[in-house]
C-alpha cells in the first residue's frame, strides 16, 4: 500500500509502501517503465523463450554495460525454469531487463549477501525494487542520524557519545570492507548524510548507492580530456589533470575514507562537539586524527590512527563509568 513520495527528482522514484505490514521503500531509477530499453527479440510477435545459456549471457552483457564488470556467474537471475515458459514469460523478461538496467539495484542484490552495509532487497514489481526501510540521516541535525530511534531514549551524554564512536567505527568498517573484500574497490562518489542510515545495532548502511562504482567503471568515468584537475572531478571521486596530454588520470586520487573524514567526522569530532557532548581525555587527539584524515591520501595510517583512537576512546569511557 503506497504511503507517500520521497523522491521524485530527475526521473527517479522513491515511494514509501507498506508491505503486508512492514514499512519498505520502492525505488527506480526511470518514473515510466517505457523509458529503459528492452531485448529486441521481445518485439518479434512470434517470439519464442530463450535457452538458460542463451539468456545467462545476454544478461551478463547488459550487467557488464551497467556495472562495467565481468561475472563468471550470474547469481541475478530469477527462478526462471519456473517462470520463464510461463504466458507472460515476455512481461517478466522485460521486467527483469528493467531492473538490470539500474546500478543501484545490481549493487544492492551483489551484495546484500557479503555486506551488512548494503540495504536488503525484499522484492520486485516491474520496474521498481523494494528494500528495507531505515530512517535516512539529515545534514541540518546535530547528530546527522536520529540517534534516539537508533539506540533508544539516551539518557546521558556518555550514552550519546558512545553510540556515536560506535557509529564511526562502523563507517571506517564499512570503509575497509568495500576498499579491500571484493574482487575490485567500491567507490562511494555521492557522501553524505542523507545517503547513509543506522541500524537498531548501530550498524552504518549504505541507502543509497546510485553514485557508487566498482573500481573498472571508475576509471572509464574519471577518463575524461581536461584542462586542470577542477574538470577531474566527479562528485565526490577526484583524479588529476595531466597537462601533457590533458588526460584525467584513470586512478581516483582521494577515498572513500577522506570523504567520511571530510564530511561525516569533521562535524561529529570537532571539540566543541565533544565537549558539550561528553568531555573524555583523548578529545584532542581524536579531533587530530579527523583532520588528517580529511587532508592526507595516506589511507591506511589515517585509517590504522582513527580506528585505533576510536576503540581508546570507548575504553575511556567504559573505565569513566566504573
Amino acid at each position: 500500500m503506497y504511503k507517500h513520495c520521497l523522491h521524485y527528482q530527475q526521473g527517479k522514484k522513491v515511494l514509501q509502501a507498506d508491505w503486508q505490514g512492514t514499512s519498505i521503500i520502492l525505488k527506480s531509477k526511470n518514473d515510466a517503465f517505457f523509458k529503459f530499453q528492452t531485448p529486441v527479440f521481445l518485439d518479434e510477435s512470434d517470439a519464442q523463450p530463450l535457452p538458460d545459456a542463451e539468456l545467462l549471457m545476454m544478461v551478463a552483457v547488459e550487467i557488464k554495460n551497467t556495472l562495467g564488470l565481468d561475472l563468471p556467474n550470474i547469481t541475478l537471475l530469477p527462478l526462471w525454469p519456473e517462470r520463464k515458459y510461463s504466458q507472460d514469460w515476455k512481461i517478466e523478461l522485460a521486467s527483469m531487463w528493467s531492473l538490470y538496467q539500474q546500478e543501484e539495484y545490481l549493487l544492492f542484490n551483489l551484495l546484500q549477501d557479503f555486506s551488512r552495509h548494503v540495504l536488503r532487497v525484499v522484492g520486485t514489481c516491474g520496474h521498481f525494487y523494494g528494500v528495507e526501510f531505515l530512517s535516512a540521516g539529515h545534514s541540518w541535525k546535530q547528530h546527522f542520524f536520529p540517534m534516539e530511534e537508533v539506540v533508544g531514549q539516551c539518557k546521558t551524554g556518555e550514552e550519546k557519545m558512545n553510540a556515536i564512536l560506535d557509529i564511526a567505527i562502523s563507517f571506517l568498517n564499512m570503509v575497509h570492507q568495500f576498499d579491500n573484500e571484493f574482487s575490485h574497490r567500491l567507490h562511494l562518489c555521492d557522501i553524505k548524510p542523507e545517503n547513509f542510515a543506522i541500524r537498531s545495532d548501530l550498524t552504518v548502511v549504505a541507502i543509497d548507492m546510485d553514485m557508487a562504482f566498482f573500481e573498472p567503471k571508475m576509471q572509464n568515468i574519471l577518463e575524461q580530456k581536461c584542462t586542470s584537475d577542477k574538470d577531474c572531478n566527479f562528485f565526490d571521486c577526484f583524479s588529476t589533470c595531466d597537462l601533457k596530454t590533458f588526460m584525467c588520470g584513470a586512478q581516483r586520487a582521494n577515498s572513500n575514507l577522506q570523504v567520511i573524514c571530510d564530511k561525516i567526522f569533521r562535524r561529529w569530532f570537532t571539540l566543541s562537539f565533544m565537549g558539550s557532548i561528553y568531555p573524555f581525555p583523548l578529545q584532542d587527539e581524536l579531533h587530530g586524527a579527523v583532520q588528517k584524515c580529511a587532508e592526507s591520501t595516506n589511507i591506511e595510517a589515517s585509517f590504522s590512527d582513527l580506528y585505533s583512537l576510536l576503540q581508546a576512546s570507548q575504553r575511556e569511557l567504559h573505565r569513566g563509568n566504573k
